[in-house]
């Protein structure tokens, strides 16, 4: 077993649920075990340690490599270090079989976490440590709802002159991801006895109304726009919620909605649009945001020297996209341009059998000592 295999089965064996997701004090709630056991770690390999506090005994770990020279560019290699919750306490129990890697956050993002921190621990032992290229190694907490780390170390004015947020690409160098935006729409009727609907205003049929519209002439909408990475801008109503029992007529129905943006979008336009929307069809609700903070799409320039240098050093010609939302796009919003890239695969995150491959396991490592060693 390689030392990047092993420290990924070693990650994966101390849970680090978010705890958003748990009740309480749920004993596999936090991400503090992964942080002092990576500290320690890192530590050990010689690199500068500070934790960054985040939320009550949440804590971002912050590493540093020093080149051997004066610093001339920085480089931030940022990772999130919480995970979904498991569906099988088996999960916490890292196994190989067929060139995979088994377990939970073994590719969201424990992969990124262990090919990152033994590159570096290489880099810092050896003979391929940056001339004039500092190297900060942040492991964030809170990515998988509401991206509390990663805000946090953007406020902090922590300026690099690009981060790579690790998550599963492919081993892809990707340049932009689309936003994301929950809304929650309301709309309130009139209570009556069953038996005499003609007394009460339906406030679920008045939803289905909205919802029809939104699944079908919105949705037709959308795609009308398109992004040369991102494919189209999407719309899905995810829950709905109404009523109290049969035979009262509902005064209130609820439904929620995943809307994702692309680049030139704004959350504001999305809020107007729906409204027009709305009010061109005699439709009425109220509506709210479900997300305390702007989870805004991410495009960063393709041309910029070492986003090139980067990907060439995966062997890629074509900058390249994806749908879902990460850090990425916080770092950006906070002035450092960022890429995301990882070993593994998002199909594979957050399943009840999630793995990576070993190989690509391995060849993230490699790309990342090749490329930062090779940074002035």
């Amino acid at each position: 077993m390689t030392k990047t295999q092993k420290l990924l089965c070693e990650l994966i064996a101390l849970p680090s649920v978010n705890p958003n997701l748990l009740p309480a004090k749920h004993p596999r709630a936090g991400e503090k075990r992964v942080v002092e056991f990576l500290a320690a770690t890192l530590a050990q390999a010689g690199l500068d340690i500070e934790l960054q506090t985040v939320l009550p005994g949440r804590s971002n770990l912050i590493a540093r490599l020093s080149p051997t020279g004066k610093v001339k560019q920085r480089i931030l290699l940022a990772p999130h270090l919480d995970t979904v919750d498991v569906a099988d306490i088996s999960q916490l129990a890292p196994h190989k079989k067929n060139g995979r890697l088994y377990g939970r956050g073994a590719c969201d993002t424990k992969g990124s976490v262990a090919a990152m921190v033994t590159a570096l621990c290489e880099l810092a032992r050896g003979k391929r440590r940056p001339a004039a290229t500092e190297i900060i190694f942040a492991g964030l907490v809170d990515e998988e709802t509401g991206q509390a780390g990663s805000r946090a170390l953007a406020a902090s004015g922590l300026q690099a002159d690009l981060a790579i947020v690790g998550e599963p690409t492919r081993l892809e160098v990707v340049t932009a991801h689309k936003g994301n935006l929950w809304l929650k729409l309301e709309t309130h009727g009139k209570a009556a006895h069953g038996a005499r609907p003609d007394l009460g205003k339906n406030a679920v049929h008045e939803m289905a109304r909205i919802v029809d519209l939104l699944e079908t002439d919105y949705a037709a909408q959308l795609r009308q726009r398109r992004h040369p990475l991102l494919g189209r801008a999407t719309i899905n109503v995810g829950t709905i919620a109404g009523g109290v029992q049969a035979n009262i007529v509902p005064a209130y129905c609820a439904i929620t909605i995943d809307r994702r943006t692309i680049p030139g979008e704004t959350d504001a336009g999305v809020w107007r649009e729906i409204q027009a929307l709305l009010r061109k069809n005699r439709l009425r609700a109220t509506l709210a945001n479900t997300k305390g903070s702007p989870c805004l799409p991410m495009e960063t320039d393709a041309r910029l020297p070492l986003v090139r240098q980067f990907m060439r050093s995966v062997g890629q010609t074509r900058a390249a996209g994806v749908d879902y939302f990460c850090d990425a796009s916080v770092l950006a919003q906070g002035g450092i341009p960022s890429v995301v890239f990882g070993p593994g695969d998002i199909a594979q995150a957050h399943t009840c059998d999630e793995w990576i491959s070993l190989a690509s396991l391995e060849r993230a490592r490699e790309i990342l000592v090749n490329f930062l060693s090779a940074t002035c």
